[in-house]
């Protein structure tokens, strides 16, 4: 299974139209995946490579079109452009050495270095200097190079794999709950909404995750958990399931069991779980009429009974409140839409950046909209809170209880 992008390090390959972007893409690629032309403006949506990059590992490069394209198109171009950059965990930017700088260029670049971009300038067309103005610009980590030749190209991967211990990489979704020699075991549901042949994402990425802790797992649909958990002939340090089946997992278990979900494993490592409980109280003051958006960041084929489309809007009208309007997107709402909105449960994001999924909290946080992921809602309807989150300390002793308490909503 290859890395999803979204676990992959952004490279974000920007410039002017006819700086040599595409052509430094196909350098790098050693094979052409971008269209390289005289004429101005050939690159239109930014298009993605992925590869393997040494030390720094999976990593996808975007070739994006040039910052000082033009007309109604151009500007949406650009746009597109911004977006990718926005997300970029690297920058390379992109000029030519003998063209005086321009301001759109020195703006952007302004832009990238106060947005705490780790930035790389890579010279091209040079033939005897770089052009005065520009001169400043080897302060920065920069490369010159020469896209016919390919000198430079090596230079510039190596630049790359010098910033390994400078980007951020997101942590393994059982870092820092799992250890060498545990027995984990995973609660796997195999229905209709399954794809064929294979593990959803979360799965793959946790039970890799638990390897990689030189631990052992197991893995069991919920039909056969209780006989497994019988016949293993030792208590599981944790136990791993889909937040669908909580309700069947919890009445099988031992109530002393550790027990959590995916969907929570991965609100954790993509965002941070304090602010999905501290939202928890305001969903009780949800008020009829009040617009409910459900957030799934991923294109999977929905089918009956799908978790975003039907079971959760089922659960929120039976424990929450049943007199509101439910929405679901896979978009996020812009600065107009957001404010029609009185709270939010998000997906996992597991095919999205931490980048982005704490992006996405910010802004709604910053509007005062309560939030919860999937997998805290579920826990939540299901009486499985605070036992679904006791496996993180982190976070559990942090939390005031006395809500769920008084509501009754707790088997603590």
């Amino acid at each position: 299974m290859k890395t999803p992008t979204s676990e992959r390090l952004k490279i974000v390959v920007i410039g002017l139209r006819n700086s040599g972007k595409s052509f430094l893409i196909n350098n790098i690629a050693e094979k052409n995946v971008a269209i390289v032309s005289d004429l101005a403006g050939t690159t239109t949506d930014p298009v993605a490579h992925t590869m393997e990059l040494s030390d720094l590992g999976p990593v996808v490069f975007y070739d994006t079109a040039g910052l000082d394209d033009i007309g109604e198109i151009g500007k949406l171009r650009v746009e597109k452009s911004r977006e990718k950059l926005d997300l970029a965990d690297i920058v390379v930017f992109v000029t030519n050495s003998n063209k005086n700088i321009i301001e759109l260029e020195k703006n952007y670049i302004e832009y990238i270095l106060k947005n705490n971009k780790l930035l790389i300038i890579a010279f091209t067309f040079y033939q005897e200097e770089i052009a005065e103005d520009k001169k400043y610009l080897t302060s920065f980590p920069y490369v010159v190079v020469d896209n016919t030749s390919k000198k430079g190209i090596l230079e510039l991967k190596k630049k790359l794999i010098d910033f390994k211990d400078k980007v951020e990489q997101e942590a393994g979704p059982v870092e820092g709950i799992v250890f060498q020699n545990q027995l984990i075991l995973l609660v796997t549901p195999i229905d209709i909404s399954a794809p064929k042949r294979r593990l959803i994402l979360p799965q793959v990425e946790t039970l890799r995750d638990i390897l990689d802790k030189d631990a052992s797992a197991l893995v069991v649909k919920e039909t056969q958990l209780e006989k497994l958990y019988k016949s293993i002939g030792r208590e599981p340090d944790l136990v791993i399931t889909d937040s669908q089946v909580f309700h069947i997992v919890a009445k099988i278990l031992p109530q002393k069991q550790p027990l959590t979900s995916f969907s929570i494993l991965m609100a954790r490592k993509k965002g941070e779980l304090l602010p999905f409980l501290e939202s928890i109280p305001k969903f009780f003051q949800i008020k009829d009429g009040s617009h409910i958006l459900i957030l799934e960041l991923c294109n999977h084929h929905r089918q009956d009974g799908d978790i975003g489309t039907v079971k959760i809007p089922a659960l929120f009208r039976k424990f929450i409140n049943a007199n509101v309007k439910i929405s679901i997107t896979r978009e996020f709402p812009g600065s107009f839409e957001i404010k029609d909105i009185s709270a939010v449960i998000m997906c996992g994001g597991c095919m999205i950046t931490r980048k982005q999924y704490t992006q996405n909290m910010k802004i709604l946080m910053e509007h005062n909209i309560p939030i919860l992921n999937y997998g805290i809602f579920l826990a939540l309807v299901n009486n499985l809170l605070p036992r679904a989150i006791e496996v993180f300390p982190e976070i559990y002793e942090k939390f005031d209880y006395s809500f769920f308490k008084s509501c009754n909503l707790t088997n603590a």
